[in-house]
């Protein structure tokens, strides 16, 4: 199984790969571009989501990392590469200090706390001068190119631009993949399926929470620097809380259940479907609407759920309900199971 995974994976990234060769026509590559990015946003929501917790402060972190990596370009005449490491860490920072009080909460007092953010982010950056107030900041350079022997890679044009949101996109599915597989992703399944008893079978719920807030908004920060330079412009009024709520609505299009595939998949129909309606202006919101909805009460598990897919939640049950057995059985007085949760690794 896990070997037909990684051929799958391994195609997909190649056909990806191979996008350029094929879509030559600017426009239809600049859709490719922004599912991508939208995509890598679906995933840290579907992140979040796991651990029980939904977020609304996404384009909150969006806009922190794309301002900084702008502000240092514009401002202080960085280069794109250590302005974009430094706006993600500037982002891990503020989701680090965020995340203390933030993961301590749940429920609709979480929805309502990072909605706070959402709302107070974009104002914050609109009124500091330095950053161009409500006009943002303007005329953010490409990145500078890069020499791969005897080709050289330019970002001034879509084709750059796509081979780098591919290489963002793959590392930010490489290290939430990477993360589901082991321990900590058992654990963050294991509080999404319930709190309490995660926390009755020695999982820290607050701190794992805290774990997958900061990492949801370095990706984020990550994500927003490629994002500033792509556009040119870094304005307050693109981030928005609709922005995040987008960004919702493509990941549970794709299917919650397909963590890192169901955004890759939603992104591209949330970013196909108005493109493709555009001659109908007036009908479009009704109609995008309404497939929304019906695809939504009819593909709980989305849209991948037709391809009769399978998730890692399966994966994700088994070891809880191991773990479970361990802790009734420790209470009864028998000998427990070995479990992941116990000894801290394995794979099942």
């Amino acid at each position: 199984m896990i070997r037909r995974r990684t051929l799958a994976w391994t195609a997909l990234a190649v056909a990806l790969l191979a996008v350029p060769a094929v879509v030559t026509n600017p426009y239809h590559l600049n859709l490719f571009i922004l599912a991508g990015l939208n995509a890598a946003l679906g995933a840290t929501f579907l992140l979040l989501l796991r651990t029980g917790l939904v977020t609304m402060a996404i384009a909150a972190f969006l806009e922190i990392g794309a301002t900084t990596t702008a502000a240092l370009m514009v401002n202080l005449g960085w280069s794109f590469w250590p302005a974009l490491l430094a706006g993600t860490v500037a982002t891990t920072l503020v989701a680090w200090l965020l995340g203390i009080p933030l993961a301590r909460s749940s429920g609709f007092t979480f929805v309502m706390l990072t909605s706070v953010v959402a709302m107070l982010v974009p104002q914050v950056f609109a009124s500091i001068r330095a950053l161009g107030g409500f006009s943002g900041i303007q005329g953010i350079p490409a990145p500078p190119p890069i020499a791969l022997g005897p080709l050289v890679l330019e970002f001034s044009g879509k084709t750059g631009m796509y081979y780098l949101t591919f290489a963002v996109v793959g590392l930010c599915l490489l290290v939430l993949g990477a993360a589901y597989a082991g321990r900590v992703g058992r654990a963050w399944s294991s509080i999404g399926l319930h709190p309490r008893l995660a926390g009755s079978v020695g999982v820290d719920v607050v701190r794992y929470r805290r774990h997958a807030f900061v990492l949801a908004g370095a990706i984020a920060g990550l994500v927003g620097g490629v994002y500033a330079v792509y556009l040119g412009a870094v304005v307050p009024s693109q981030f928005s809380i609709f922005k995040t709520i987008n960004v919702h609505i493509g990941a549970i299009l794709g299917g919650v259940p397909f963590a890192l595939l169901g955004p890759l998949v939603g992104s591209g129909l949330m970013t196909a479907l108005p493109e493709m309606l555009r001659s109908i202006p007036y009908l479009e919101p009704f109609v995008i609407g309404t497939l929304y909805i019906v695809a939504i009460l009819l593909l709980p598990d989305g849209v991948l759920s037709l391809l009769g897919l399978r998730s890692g939640g399966a994966r994700a049950r088994r070891w809880w309900r191991r773990s479970v057995d361990d802790s009734r059985a420790e209470s009864s007085g028998a000998a427990p199971v070995d479990s992941p949760a116990a000894s801290g690794g394995g794979r099942d």
